[in-house]
């Protein structure tokens, strides 16, 4: 059942991958890159201090930092862990792929959709009671993670399973910060 699983995986991948063009690689190469992302971020940290004040916010703001941070590390301990190769290695479907980037490392899962989730998932739950439209943050960590699909490097299940992982922490993570955050301010 795994080994079916994992095969159609493949396929789903390989299919998503050939969608694109040469026309819109630019775009993707772009999207898939967090540095292209710092606008959104600088405007988070816009409407968190702007809602919550220098304390308060700078509170969010650390917490969103070590959240990152955390996300991160996880994602680099299960990758180290599973250890599978990415489709740009896989040497049974690497040549029906059109890849855009090679990075070495390992897929499962993927990071860019572990940590946008989370992230964007936090940042939903903190700012949602302030800003009614913030909810479209949550198009970031869908269009970040397609990027790696684009690009070749993930495999459906990996931006899956990292959307899943991120949604549970952020709600998690959220769980605990609102307890600290009762302490610390009220």
């Amino acid at each position: 059942m795994l080994e079916k699983a994992i095969h159609i995986d493949k396929n789903i991948l390989i299919f998503l991958n050939n969608l694109g063009s040469e026309q819109w690689d630019p775009l993707w190469l772009v999207i898939t890159s967090q540095i292209y992302w710092s606008p959104l971020f600088v405007f988070i940290i816009y409407l968190t201090f702007g809602s919550f004040g220098w304390k308060r916010g700078g509170f969010m703001i650390v917490s969103m930092i070590l959240l990152v941070a955390f996300s991160d590390q996880f994602t680099n301990l299960i990758k180290d862990t599973v250890a599978r190769l990415r489709p740009n290695n896989d040497p049974e479907i690497k040549h029906f792929l059109r890849i855009l980037s090679n990075p070495q490392g390992y897929s499962f899962m993927s990071g860019h959709a572990t940590t946008s989730s989370f992230f964007s998932v936090f940042v939903v739950l903190l700012l949602k009671d302030k800003f009614k439209y913030i909810y479209f943050i949550l198009f970031f960590p869908l269009i970040f993670s397609y990027s790696r699909l684009y690009l070749g490097v993930h495999f459906p299940i990996d931006i899956c399973v990292g959307i899943l992982i991120g949604i549970t922490f952020a709600n998690i993570y959220y769980f605990f910060f609102k307890k600290i955050d009762k302490k610390l301010f009220t």
